[in-house]
């Protein structure tokens, strides 16, 4: 009865690991991270690939083409890095094909594959400008600010913003640039503190984030957006 109970374990620990690894579905690789104590001046960084695992969009969604990633939007969801990050500095280009286009990164995220809807962490936007012009509703149309990078709590997740709108933080100058361009963000993320540069400039920021490890996630919001150059340095 003993090693018939062992073997039940066994079967039953082995199941379980082999439907864990089956629900990982590696989309592609993209990007490098390396560790910032690795860093020496002087030397060629050694970095590694960073891998991005299907969540909740479709395996069409997302395709490589030289060095840039490219997501057609549909359907709506995300993927997510392999493995979470805490403390470190994000480095990525963006640029939107269509006027109004919606996207994001999230970081601090919580996304497990077959998650519904959006996953909890902090969203750093990223919206085409024509987004507001598309939005007006009762002859008001959204503020500005919305297009230019702000930083909000995602599915519970609360923060303190550093420019105030509502719950959210908006940019205090407005970098983002059009459809066909390319945009440039730097996120800096330490103890539960987002900082972010818009083209060269920090305008935007957020403290005591109640989620302050997790996985970073791109976004698929209804229109394609193209990515390229990301580079994870872990601090």
């Amino acid at each position: 009865m003993k090693n018939s109970g062992r073997f039940l374990l066994i079967v039953l620990f082995s199941l379980f690991f082999i439907g864990q690894g089956y629900s990982q579905q590696t989309v592609c690789k993209f990007g490098t991270e390396t560790d910032y104590y690795k860093i020496i001046p002087g030397k060629k960084v050694k970095t590694k690939p960073v891998k991005w695992i299907q969540v909740n969009t479709d395996k069409a969604t997302w395709k490589m083409k030289g060095n840039e990633l490219i997501c057609s939007g549909h359907p709506i969801g995300v993927i997510r890095s392999e493995k979470k990050y805490e403390n470190f500095i994000m480095h990525i280009e963006w640029k939107h094909m269509e006027a109004g286009g919606n996207s994001g990164t999230f970081v601090w995220s919580s996304a497990e594959p077959n998650d519904a809807g959006y996953p909890s962490g902090v969203e750093v936007q990223m919206l085409e400008l024509d987004w507001v012009n598309q939005h007006i509703k009762d002859g008001v149309k959204p503020p500005i600010a919305y297009v230019h990078g702000e930083l909000f709590g995602v599915d519970g997740v609360t923060l303190v913003p550093d420019n105030p709108r509502g719950k959210r933080s908006k940019s205090v100058e407005n970098r983002c640039k059009g459809k066909g361009e390319w945009n440039v963000y730097d996120v800096v993320c330490v103890d539960g503190t987002i900082k972010l540069s818009v083209n060269g400039k920090f305008v935007n920021g957020i403290s005591k984030s109640s989620q302050k490890n997790g996985y970073i996630c791109l976004e698929s919001e209804g229109a394609e957006i193209h990515f390229r150059n990301l580079r994870i340095v872990e601090l």
